[in-house]
């Protein structure tokens, strides 16, 4: 059985991976420690006041315009919209999305002494998991670096209120972070959590491997922690689960918790949100007036959190809220530069709170990093979520996950593995291919224990005018995905295949034959497919790219 899934954690249970047609998480619903204590502040602490920036409206008209609501309940993190008097200008530079990843190094910019660098050096925990990843997908531009960032929920030290009972560390933000070679441009690419993926076989943190399964992407850092808070084993396994499903070499990552998250923004004195409608969300304990708000430490936590009462209480506009949030944080990293307590104080707590790789090189490594990126324009980083359609639309029942979207996903990760920035134009060129699956020459191989089911699937694609040059039994036979390999030159015919083998995925190997060798996995008829249907049937939504720059005025949409 595989560790409780969830959102907002409480005292329940997860189900088994793999199992076809999951509930609805039970960590949607409050549990007896608290209110919805993943999504949720939680009730406030002693210092809620200090959390709460209320003052005068922005001008008359906010001041009656949809107020919380009344009366408020007691212990509400309350801020009423603010007068910012001073807003930092959004075509300054900026480092990247993760203030506890890149920004950390800000101070050291101003020549900070020896000792503050090792402070600062010492607070961070840094891992090795070279061990734990296997063999890595081929990294063709080494210049370039692609940084997973995790949102890590860890409740050790948190108290009451996000979440009691728990037996490991959860995670319900994912990006990864492509910084070209040149140094030019950013994108940040927002992974659904609910992203319905296949996650290899991991090393779990009760000693023992996982069984590869199908399952919700955020199962692998969950899987990965199980038994304890291993935040080394859940991000080996989900970067496991992300290079082998998107093909993407993933060079370092940075995990921040919690604690870190809220300690961050109080001290830089508060962070800068807006809201356009007034928000009411008794399971976040979070009451917004409209306008522009300061917000502190578990206000904003709850804000940035916060899910079901907002917009349509989906997990992707949870995400465009977290984008517009972290852009407005580096901001206000920057606004204080000239304030050596406030960005002490802020990166204290950062390298407090964060987990990198020993590979990254530590405070030393990250401020390279940042360094090699000081000339970027706001303008040119690029957040973006990665198109999803709902996964209800292959299994009815299936009301809680999504399924990336292909070809054009595909697309994109072919973009960040060639270090090109992803546009809505790539977006509109990723069509299915109109050539004829008679030029199309393709090896079937069973990776199952099925019995004769290449036989019956090479049988098919014949039917369908493929021209198939065998089929053949793999001596593995414990393959969960069923992928579609082809060479440098071939991707149209691949995706062509794709477009008729439920549940395949496609993947660039090295050689120069025309052939494809679509090996089969337990995965084959379940992703994409169900009873009575047939894949072009099948409606999946027609993707654009949704992105916002980091210059970009945060009450934009």
């Amino acid at each position: 059985m595989g560790p409780a899934d969830m959102d907002e954690p409480g005292s329940g249970h997860g189900h088994a991976p793999g199992s076809e047609n999951p509930p609805e998480p039970a960590s949607d619903a409050p549990d007896a420690a608290g209110p919805a204590p993943g999504d949720a502040a939680g009730s406030a602490p002693e210092d809620a006041a200090g959390d709460a920036a209320g003052s005068a409206p922005r001008d008359a008209a906010d001041s009656g315009a949809a107020n919380a609501p009344d009366p408020v309940p007691p212990g509400a993190a309350v801020a009423d919209p603010v007068e910012i008097g001073h807003r930092p200008s959004r075509k300054k530079k900026i480092l990247a999305w993760t203030a506890g990843g890149v920004a950390v190094v800000v101070l050291l910019a101003l020549g900070g002494a020896y000792a503050v660098y090792r402070h600062l050096n010492g607070n961070i925990h840094q891992v090795n998991i070279s061990g734990e990843l296997g063999t890595q997908p081929v990294n063709t531009h080494p210049q370039a670096e692609n940084i997973m960032v995790i949102g890590s929920d860890t409740r050790n030290g948190q108290g009451g209120g996000f979440g009691q009972g728990l037996t490991t560390d959860q995670s319900d933000t994912l990006m990864i972070m492509h910084v070209s070679a040149d140094r030019k441009w950013v994108d940040v690419m927002s992974v659904p959590r609910d992203s319905w993926v296949n996650i290899p076989a991991c090393k779990m943190g009760n000693g023992h491997q996982s069984a590869p399964t199908t399952y919700k992407i955020n199962e692998a850092f969950a899987l990965g922690n199980l038994d304890g808070n291993h935040t080394d084993l859940g991000v080996a396994c989900t970067i496991r689960t992300l290079e082998q499903d998107t093909g993407i070499h993933i060079d370092h990552f940075v995990a921040i918790n919690f604690s870190g998250f809220k300690d961050m923004v109080n001290a830089l004195g508060g962070v800068e949100e807006c809201n356009t409608t007034a928000i009411s969300d008794p399971k976040s304990n979070l009451y917004l007036k409209p306008g522009h708000h300061l917000l502190h430490g578990f206000v904003a936590l709850a804000y940035v959190r916060a899910r079901y009462t907002l917009g349509n209480g989906s997990d992707l506009e949870r995400i465009g809220r977290q984008q517009a949030f972290m852009s407005s944080l580096v901001n206000r990293v920057k606004s204080k530069l000239l304030n050596p307590v406030a960005i002490y104080n802020f990166l204290d707590a950062a390298t407090k709170s964060i987990t990198i790789d020993s590979q990254l090189g530590g405070i030393h490594g990250l401020y390279d990093l940042a360094m090699s990126v000081k000339n970027l324009p706001a303008s040119q980083v690029t957040f973006f979520t990665l198109p999803t359609y709902p996964r209800q639309l292959v299994v009815p029942t299936d009301t809680a996950n999504v399924m990336w979207t292909q070809p054009e996903d595909s697309t994109i990760f072919q973009d960040f593995r060639n270090d090109i920035p992803v546009t809505n134009a790539t977006i509109r060129q990723a069509k299915k291919p109109t050539m004829s699956p008679h030029t199309v020459s393709v090896s079937v191989r069973n990776g199952t224990a099925q019995f004769g089911l290449q036989d019956s699937v090479g049988s098919l694609l014949q039917q369908k005018g493929f021209n198939v040059t065998s089929m053949t039994q793999e001596s593995a036979q414990d393959v969960t995905e069923t992928v579609i390999k082809y060479h440098a030159g071939h991707a149209a015919q691949a995706r062509l295949l794709e477009a008729k083998v439920p549940g395949s995925g496609i993947q660039e190997v090295p050689g120069t034959s025309d052939r494809l060798v679509l090996v089969l996995g337990s995965n084959y008829g379940t992703t994409t497919q169900t009873a009575g249907t047939t894949q072009g049937s099948t409606p999946t939504p027609s993707p654009s790219l949704s992105s916002r720059t980091a210059s970009q005025n945060i009450c934009a949409n």
